[in-house]
């Protein structure tokens, strides 16, 4: 299973990582930051608030983008109304760097999203040193570590992104108290995406709590569809990267001109 694959190279990752650096050293940096921007503020409109990704390839489609350079893509999206900016960190499947983000968080406005597979604590503080205002963190990833790894990341000002796909890992994820629920369309395991999981799983989201769609968004029609279910906040990625003209696609997508 290609999520399998991703976690045993993060592991290897997160072990070199901890031979270069420690949490006090990301500790003392961080303190010299600036605060985070108010990612959860940013999505909080009840029209079409959209994550834009800064995202170069995907397992499951390769690279997506011939000419990919991260700080003009997220110019383009700041300036034709993204509501906050994803990118992905992940170089072996993803063709990602952390140094994105850095270079992106020097240039762009925007609330910053770090997405990548969080497995280990000292990677959040890994990710509030590196620039970003939230955090990505996937149920079906850290399964009962959650609310620790959620406690952790609002302790460093990050916002947490809960990202999940089945019932089971929603009731994990309310258990543990989240505020931010990103519901992913694709099934991790196969990559197969239905746009249906994102309607049928707020069902059981309570009022009050902010709602990310999540892969399989491909035209303004899919967002109407969804924003009928009171969704009114989407992450999306290959559909603007692939497009001839990124800043009009981004525009279609929020229903402007």
């Amino acid at each position: 299973m290609i999520l399998d694959k991703i976690i045993e190279n993060k592991k290897d990752e997160v072990a070199r990582l901890k031979k270069e650096t420690t949490e006090a050293l990301l500790r003392e940096t961080i303190a010299g930051l600036e605060p985070c921007r108010d990612f959860s503020k940013a999505l909080k409109d009840d029209v079409c608030n959209i994550i834009a990704e800064v995202k170069c390839a995907s397992p499951s489609c390769g690279r997506l983008i011939k000419d990919f350079d991260p700080i003009i893509i997220a110019d383009i999206y700041e300036k034709n109304g993204a509501a906050a900016i994803s990118v992905l960190t992940d170089e072996k499947y993803f063709a990602g760097h952390k140094n994105y983000l850095t270079q992106i968080n020097q240039n762009i406005k925007l609330p910053l999203l770090r997405k990548d597979f969080i497995i280990d604590p000292i990677q959040i503080y890994e990710t509030r040193a590196m620039g970003a205002d939230a955090i990505l963190l996937i149920v079906r990833v850290l399964g009962k570590k959650l609310a620790k790894f959620i406690s952790l990341s609002e302790e460093l000002g990050l916002s947490p992104l809960v990202e999940v796909h089945t019932d089971e890992e929603l009731d994990l994820a309310l258990a543990a108290g989240v505020e931010i629920i990103g519901i992913n369309n694709r099934n991790l395991d196969t990559f197969v995406t239905d746009i249906q999981t994102s309607s049928k799983l707020i069902k059981k989201i309570p009022a009050g709590k902010i709602v990310v769609a999540e892969s399989g968004i491909t035209q303004r029609t899919d967002i109407e569809l969804l924003m009928q279910s009171n969704i009114h906040a989407f992450l999306i990625g290959e559909a603007l990267i692939t497009a001839p003209d990124i800043g009009k696609k981004l525009r279609a997508f929020k229903g402007e001109k």
